[in-house]
């Protein structure tokens, strides 16, 4: 191997699906192969995402953590690290992030760059000290938002230590769909063929407020009859809000689809997207919804407005607001020129800004450049 290939170590808590996990995965296996030499280490088990990192050849450990605070699966983190000798330690969100920064010890050989991945207001005192304590064994933070950047200079990271990379989105075919085929798919949900739907993908937990988009969908049912809300993904809250869904008497319009590897293809099948999260990162489900070129209706907060230009390219209504959900969804279905309009910028937006290969080359730059600083 020739003495200019980086090598990058890639750590995580888990390949489950979900966005970081995603992001993780494509840039391990979009990084160009001739200049780095990249390793990723699952802490806790593999997931889906793993098929993704063998398909690329990128070589894979699973380190098997059990316990919450594992020494085990840390002696093992640190194991590698010494086996493996990177130049790049690079570690995403909490967990990975704790345990990468402690295995390299207080004098690192690797670069260590953390990656964080969202507003992070749900962090205990505890885990923000553990942040805190760690600064000093960290080279960079990589962020993939302005609101995310803001979060953490406020928890005392320096700005000049901070990279904003924006998600990359996968760029799905923005044709739509043919009668026959946008029959067929709603004939697997048991959809009539005239029904609207309205789309949510995403994880089924509390900051993610899907009980707003059911009231949403009761509301918008009293304007017109024949639209549908689709929820794809699962959670902790799928058996809630299933329960909920029937007390408020709309579960016959509300369909739970569980996750779904073809979740971006079937975004094609929206009218209109929703996404009421009370507090993001940079949602990988709005990005690919804007992608597919479905206009989309989203928390106004300040991830989502960095994606979503209010009256634009999909709307913005406050955090909460089920009857503005309903009302902006009404005012897409109502006006098919404004849909078309809304969902072509938001695609544009999409192509222009933040496709996967600007994510991969923008790590690239930095993972150059700090190896720069080390050498220079």
């Amino acid at each position: 191997m020739s003495a200019a290939v980086i090598r990058v170590l890639s750590v995580i808590a888990t390949l489950d699906r979900s966005g970081a996990e995603k992001q993780f995965a494509l840039l391990a296996k979009g990084l160009p192969k001739d200049e780095f030499d990249v390793h990723a280490v699952a802490l806790t088990r593999g997931g889906p995402y793993a098929d993704w990192l063998a398909e690329a050849n990128v070589p894979l450990t699973i380190l098997h953590k059990r316990l919450k605070a594992d020494p085990v699966a840390l002696w093992r983190l640190r194991r590698l690290v010494r086996s493996l000798q990177p130049d790049i330690l690079h570690t995403w969100l909490f967990t990975a992030n704790t345990y990468g920064r402690l295995a390299v010890g207080k004098n690192p050989q690797p670069k260590v760059i953390v990656s964080e991945r969202c507003v992070d207001s749900w962090k205990a005192g505890w885990q923000l000290k553990t942040d805190q304590k760690l600064q000093p064994r960290t080279d960079r933070w990589v962020v993939n938002g302005e609101s995310v950047a803001e979060f953490y200079r406020e928890q005392g990271v320096h700005g000049d230590r901070i990279n904003v990379i924006p998600n990359g989105v996968e760029l799905t075919d923005s044709k739509s769909l043919t009668q026959e085929e946008r029959n067929r798919m709603l004939a697997e949900f048991d959809l009539p063929p005239n029904a609207h739907v309205v789309g949510y993908v995403g994880r089924l937990a509390s900051q993610k407020r899907v009980k707003d988009l059911i009231w949403s969908i009761q509301m918008l049912r009293q304007l017109r009859e024949n639209v549908f809300l689709l929820i794809v993904g699962d959670g902790p809250e799928r058996d809630d809000l299933g329960e909920f869904a029937r007390q408020m008497t709309c579960a016959p319009f509300v369909r739970f689809a569980g996750h779904r590897s073809d979740s971006t293809q079937l975004m094609r099948l929206f009218d209109v997207f929703w996404l009421a999260s009370e507090f993001e990162g940079m949602s990988n489900s709005l990005m690919e919804a804007m992608a597919a070129g479905v206009p989309a209706v989203a928390s106004n907060i300040a991830p989502n407005r960095e994606l979503v230009e209010d009256g634009e390219t999909g709307y913005l209504v406050n955090v909460g607001d089920s009857a503005a959900f309903s009302q902006f969804a009404d005012r897409i279905l109502a006006d098919p020129e404004l849909k078309t309009r809304l969902g072509t910028a938001a695609r544009s937006r999409m192509v222009e800004n933040f496709r996967i290969e600007q994510m991969v080359d923008r790590h690239a730059d930095l993972f150059r450049s700090i190896m720069q600083e080390r050498t220079g």
